[in-house]
């Protein structure tokens, strides 16, 4: 994503969510939700994880929310530690755990299941203690998905003439 897509999708995020008069109305009724979208919109990662903390109280209570609880808390670390990693090339995992408030030791197995099953993408070199993220190239996966559609269809022509020659 280019500098000015990042900047209005920032804008179109703060119109469509933050500023939104549907969430303003009831942001106040709930304890932590307030402190939890604005400090995830202003990428303070600390205050973010206290009032997530603090948030999932809340959706313990919720009957709809409580069956997914587990997906929802998954699902909103991902986004939060993408968010983070989206601005830097490579990152001590030491500094990243203290910018979320957390240990090293609970963040670096957190990482490794995000990352193996495809939800991050980065490496972690544990020798040097660091994270390197491998964002995706568009054109990477434009390749990839030629590649592979091209190999279905040079199999379907194969299987055809080996019908043909019948």
């Amino acid at each position: 994503m280019h500098r000015d897509e990042a900047l209005r999708a920032g804008v179109s995020l703060k119109q469509k969510v933050v500023d939104a008069l549907e969430i303003l109305t009831v942001i106040g009724k709930i304890p932590h939700l307030s402190k939890f979208l604005n400090s995830l919109y202003n990428c303070q990662y600390k205050s973010f994880f206290l009032a997530f903390a603090g948030l999932t109280e809340q959706i313990k209570l919720d009957r709809y929310l409580h069956l997914r609880f587990r997906f929802y808390m998954r699902e909103v670390r991902t986004v939060v530690y993408s968010q983070f990693l989206e601005s830097h090339k490579s990152v001590t995992i030491e500094a990243m755990a203290k910018a979320f408030g957390v240990t090293v030791e609970f963040i670096d197995p957190e990482l490794s299941r995000f990352i193996a099953v495809g939800k991050l993408h980065c490496k972690i070199d544990k020798v040097a203690g660091v994270l390197e993220t491998n964002r995706p190239d568009a054109k990477n996966a434009l390749y990839q998905a030629t590649i592979k559609h091209g190999d279905f269809l040079l199999n379907r022509i194969q299987e055809l003439s080996r019908v043909i020659d019948l």
